[in-house]
């Protein structure tokens, strides 16, 4: 079974970077395509990014493109998250998960399994 866990959550300024890691262990990493999700208090958990089992496709929401970045290292068996010209309404609790239905780049969390815990950042002056 994979165990994913998220870190590099913490308090950044508007317009400043940060990137987030979630490392998994169990099962072959690079056998999954993974994904990004975001929670912000009182709201539903939405889509942010996904990446293909060899990190040749990426995808991305509207409100990010641009400005965040999802990469993968097979050999460490971490995905990424860098976040670039972030702005207050990024806060959130930020999960990966794995698709275990669907396809690659997939944008429905009910989609996705074996989420990890969540790292919060908060994007405030």
């Amino acid at each position: 079974q994979v165990q994913l866990v998220e870190s590099g959550g913490g308090l950044v300024q508007p317009g400043g970077s940060l990137r987030l890691s979630c490392a998994a262990s169990g099962g072959t990493f690079s056998r999954y395509s993974l994904g990004w999700f975001r929670q912000a208090t009182g709201k539903e958990r939405e889509f942010v990014a996904a990446i293909s089992m060899s990190g040749g496709s990426t995808y991305y929401a509207d409100s990010v493109k641009g400005r965040f970045t999802i990469s993968r290292d097979n050999a460490k068996n971490t995905v990424y998250l860098q976040m670039n010209s972030v702005r207050p309404e990024d806060t959130a609790v930020y999960y990966c998960g794995v698709v275990t239905r669907g396809y690659s780049g997939s944008k429905y969390a009910y989609e996705y399994g074996y989420w990890g815990p969540g790292t919060q950042v908060t994007v405030s002056s």
